[in-house]
């Protein structure tokens, strides 16, 4: 069967190295990005060099209008929409609830959650089988925080998260008598672009480390594995789970 996948936020991180390793195994990869067309296209050169298909989208999941281009290119570049990851997503840093700032708010909910929300739309009318659709399999990148709310100050980015969850768990009840399967993932702790700056500190690091019952952040070839799993015909009776990929947890 040929698959298409369209992975959001696949310039850098996570979504990059599932896009790498995704082209390795058979998938034709539509390669979201919102500002590192740069990243994204040297993703999509990596892949071409090793004989794979790939394409380099503009998109900003705030914007609708962005999303429904995305994936008509998508369909019309690499054909039928089977994948989806839902990777991309941002964070407010940290910042206490007397400190939040109502537009930065919106924001980062019009991101991370009705973004995916609305990616998640048009891929089901793509995949289902009550739309002419042959079925498919979504991942949507949530995170540990939450599990727990995140650590202190990232209550906002963790409230996205668990909306994120949630909305797998209904979206896949819904979908899965129509041949679809949606999973999210929560990473926890893991060496990106968007963490590496924290990281390079060596205290916060050793704090960061301390809390994870095993001792060290994850690595983004880590994550990827794991998604591609959930996409794969291995996980073909999974549907609505949460898959933590975070060492272990939190020791609290």
């Amino acid at each position: 069967m040929n698959k298409t996948l369209l992975i959001t936020g696949g310039a850098s991180g996570i979504g990059a190295e599932t896009a790498r390793r995704a082209a390795t195994r058979g998938y034709r990869i539509a390669i979201n990005y919102r500002s590192r067309e740069a990243q994204a296209r040297a993703v999509v050169a990596d892949i071409e060099a090793k004989g794979g298909k790939a394409i380099a989208l503009a998109g900003d999941m705030a914007r609708e209008a962005d999303i429904l281009r995305m994936f008509e290119e998508t369909e019309r570049s690499l054909g039928p929409l089977t994948h989806l990851v839902n990777s991309a997503g941002i964070s407010t840093g940290p910042g206490r609830v007397d400190a939040y700032d109502a537009a930065a708010l919106a924001h980062l909910f019009a991101v991370n959650v009705v973004g995916l929300m609305l990616c998640c739309r048009e891929a089901a009318r793509r995949m289902s089988t009550m739309n002419g659709g042959t079925g498919g399999a979504i991942v949507n990148v949530s995170s540990m925080a939450a599990t727990l709310g995140g650590r202190l100050g990232s209550s906002a980015y963790a409230a996205t998260k668990g909306a994120v969850d949630a909305f797998t768990k209904g979206f896949a009840r819904e979908a899965a008598a129509e041949g679809i399967r949606v999973n999210s993932i929560r990473p926890g702790m893991v060496m990106t672009e968007m963490t590496e700056g924290r990281l390079k500190d060596t205290a916060f690091r050793a704090g960061i480390e301390a809390s994870i019952p095993m001792r060290r952040v994850g690595q983004s070839h880590e994550i990827a594995e794991a998604i591609l799993w959930l996409l794969s015909d291995e996980s073909s009776f999974i549907t609505g789970a949460m898959l933590d990929a975070a060492g272990g947890g939190y020791i609290i």
